[in-house]
């Protein structure tokens, strides 16, 4: 693909130097639609990315798109604070049918923000009131957000040094599989519990991602995280699971951890909760944990009605039929491993590992510069895709969930092509 050198001067000139993810994607994007994105000079890429998540049902669903369009019309609330509307409404009505009832989820449902950090710092301050305690537990390459509280519970160095002062009550443990199975799971943690001299202020919380995306996808086992509940319970700690980028089905199950059978005491859901890349996140928590007073925890962005809409109509368009959402992105994440074992059969001296659940990915190498190469390589063909862990050295796959088999294919192909031409 030939691609001419776009005009990029007022990004250089006017925006921070924080940008990121526009230095990778060297281009200046005009349009998308499903899978596809376009530039302002036709050139199409396919999008494995969407949104870091946050587009699940593709770029402009038609569906979503049309309920959206039709809400807007009618002069329906935009910005709602936490006043009842009927766009919330139909919401929770809708959450509480298709998803929650279903599952035999007992939670309450709070708004606290749009963005996902806000959801984990309500879930935060949810736990430390609710048991008179200061100290989180997290794990190692946690990845929970940008705000103070949730960088205290993230493993990143380079983010967490961001943040300029100290970072405190927050405990790392190590995550599944951390010692390459050579250590009892939790020996350490429930030792440090159980010693009064460890130094280790009793918790109020742990809080656990079931595969940790930005951390570099990686997996935990479904006996690790019962394990990590029944600690839980016998420690009389909560159990927060973020749910930000894994939850909505990216696992397969509309939540992550429904494959382990726990429930969690607090989730944390955002991203794809709207559908359309509306910013929306939701904290869910057992009643009994509901000791909130009116206006104690608040946003004045809490209310973003459009993603109310968007929010409910995909849940009826894609989660009222039972399994059938969850049964596509398993079978779609066969093909995935099938490509992945292609990958790694063709290149296995350079490939340490491939790694994955439904449809997240991870590709990692053991020279750690070449999933930047890789990524680079995979825009020159057409494909987007990101590098994730602690040293970039992951190449993330994060196609839709409605992504067609032929798109799979067709991205998979490039991506066995980038890995091929950076050797």
């Amino acid at each position: 693909m030939t691609i001419t050198q776009p005009d990029l001067s007022v990004f250089e000139t006017v925006e921070s130097e924080v940008r990121s993810y526009c230095r990778g994607w060297p281009t200046v994007f005009d349009r998308a639609h499903g899978s596809r994105m376009y530039d302002e000079d036709g050139h199409e890429y396919l999008d494995f990315f969407a949104g870091a998540g946050s587009l699940n049902y593709g770029h402009n669903n038609a569906v979503l798109k049309r309920a959206l369009i039709d809400y807007l019309e009618r002069d329906g609330v935009t910005h709602g604070l936490d006043m009842s509307t009927t766009a919330k409404r139909r919401f929770l009505e809708t959450f509480q049918n298709i998803v929650l009832r279903p599952r035999d989820l007992p939670y309450k449902v709070m708004f606290p923000g749009p963005t996902g950090t806000n959801a984990v710092e309500s879930a935060l301050k949810l736990a430390r009131k609710v048991k008179g305690r200061e100290s989180i537990v997290s794990f190692t390459n946690a990845f929970h957000g940008m705000s103070l509280g949730s960088l205290a519970v993230t493993g990143n160095a380079f983010k967490r040094a961001g943040a300029g002062i100290p970072l405190v009550h927050g405990t790392p443990m190590p995550f599944d599989n951390y010692f390459d199975g050579t250590v009892e799971d939790f020996l350490w943690f429930e030792r440090l519990l159980e010693d009064q001299g460890s130094g280790l202020n009793k918790p109020a919380a742990v809080i656990v991602e079931t595969v940790q995306g930005e951390g570099g996808i990686n997996v935990a086992r479904p006996e690790w995280l019962r394990a990590l509940s029944e600690l839980c319970a016998r420690q009389d700690m909560l159990l927060i699971v973020d749910d930000i980028q894994m939850g909505c089905g990216r696992t397969g199950a509309f939540f992550s951890f429904e494959e382990a059978g726990i429930t969690p005491d607090i989730v944390t859901v955002s991203k794809s909760i709207s559908g359309y890349g509306l910013p929306m996140s939701l904290c869910l928590f057992k009643p009994e944990l509901d000791v909130w007073e009116p206006g104690e925890h608040n946003g004045t962005f809490r209310g973003n009605n459009p993603a109310f809409v968007t929010a409910t109509a995909a849940l009826e368009a894609y989660w009222a039929d039972g399994p059938a959402m969850e049964k596509q992105t398993r079978t779609r994440g066969e093909q995935v491993e099938q490509h992945m074992i292609a990958i790694t059969e063709e290149n296995l001296a350079d490939v340490k590992e491939y790694r994955g659940r439904g449809l997240v990915w991870g590709l990692e190498f053991h020279d750690k510069e070449r999933a930047g190469k890789v990524a680079k390589r995979a825009f020159e063909l057409g494909l987007l895709i990101e590098t994730s862990g602690p040293e970039s050295e992951v190449v993330k796959l994060l196609p839709a969930l409605t992504v067609t088999p032929d798109e799979l294919d067709e991205g998979l192909k490039t991506l066995a092509r980038a890995v091929r031409e950076t050797v």
